[in-house]
């Protein structure tokens, strides 16, 4: 009886909570005011390297640099109200934590990260020529004590090889957010950091305890808001690159953690601007009106972002939602 009534309380203030929550953030606007750009990789991390034959022997690295600043001039412009601000503005390398921490420090309001994809390559070759070799082959002569193993030499031509990689056919850009079911890393940068559910009250020196149920039902609640608006703001970006003509490969929830996404205790994405092992793409990746297409359609996309959670909507729909 003592454990039913338990339960009955607990999610009594659940509901209460979920009903507090909805309430505030029907009631309150929020404001975009700071907005975390950061390019993939970097220093001795190259990231993705173009190898295939061909190839502009690109590193992922240069490439999100090269976009990534270039999205920063273009923010500040087309955005003067708003705080941009670059994990790197060098090659320089940044553990992924570093990145999450800049971010969270700067109390951003959305984290967009440039990166760049390639997948496994398949190997091919030519023949570029032939060279002699020799091979022997051996009998046997006579019978009993006289048996002899004879070795006869033997030259003839072989080809020589050259083996290469094939660049991949899919190209593309693509937006990832964390997975929905992806809670774990989430909550524990909101519990590592200053930051405080609000309540009626606004106790921010309200001392809470991270392994109670309610705790932890919060933090769920938060991290679910992320997700719903990372996902928005995600499909922004892909309608935006589709509406360029390229191709728009879609939204996908990432399986497997990254950091960045998963510990910034803000909605964030990830931009796979395009294959670094594509032909096509890789060119359009390292040309100044690829890199400038790419910018501006990210910054409508932010645009329209900003103008949608700053104005009451409806509900977010992820039924077309990928999962990789």
């Amino acid at each position: 009886m003592f454990v039913f009534k338990k339960s009955v309380s607990f999610f009594l203030l659940l509901s209460s909570f979920i009903l507090l929550c909805s309430v505030a953030e029907a009631q309150s606007i929020k404001k975009i005011r700071t907005i975390i750009v950061d390019a993939g990789h970097g220093g001795t991390d190259d990231g993705a390297h173009s190898e295939y034959r061909g190839s502009l022997n690109s590193k992922e690295k240069n490439v999100t640099l090269a976009i990534a600043l270039k999205l920063v001039a273009e923010l500040k412009q087309e955005l003067p109200d708003v705080n941009i601000i670059p994990t790197r503005t060098t090659d320089i390398y940044q553990n992924p934590r570093e990145k999450a921490r800049i971010a969270n420090e700067n109390h951003g309001d959305l984290f967009v990260c440039i990166h760049a994809d390639a997948v496994n390559l398949r190997t091919a070759s030519r023949i570029i020529g032939h060279r002699m070799e020799t091979y022997y082959t051996v009998r046997n002569v006579g019978k009993g004590k006289k048996r002899k193993k004879i070795r006869t030499a033997h030259r003839h031509l072989v080809p020589i090889r050259e083996y290469y990689k094939l660049p991949t056919d899919r190209k593309g850009t693509s937006t990832l957010i964390i997975a929905s079911h992806k809670t774990n890393a989430k909550t524990e940068a909101l519990e590592g950091s200053e930051m405080q559910f609000n309540t009626e009250a606004n106790d921010s020196t309200l001392d809470i305890n991270y392994e109670s149920p309610e705790w932890k039902a919060s933090a769920l609640l938060y991290t679910q808001k992320y997700f719903k608006r990372s996902y928005q703001l995600a499909t922004d970006v892909q309608d935006e690159i589709e509406a360029t003509g390229r191709n728009n490969l879609g939204v996908w929830q990432r399986q497997k953690g990254i950091w960045v996404l998963q510990a910034t205790q803000m909605p964030a994405v990830l931009i796979e601007t395009g294959f670094i092992d594509n032909y096509e793409d890789e060119r359009y990746l390292n040309s100044e009106k690829g890199q400038q297409e790419i910018v501006e359609s990210i910054t409508r996309a932010l645009i329209k972002y900003k103008n949608q959670v700053e104005t009451p909507q409806v509900g977010i729909n992820t039924s077309g939602l990928n999962s990789k």
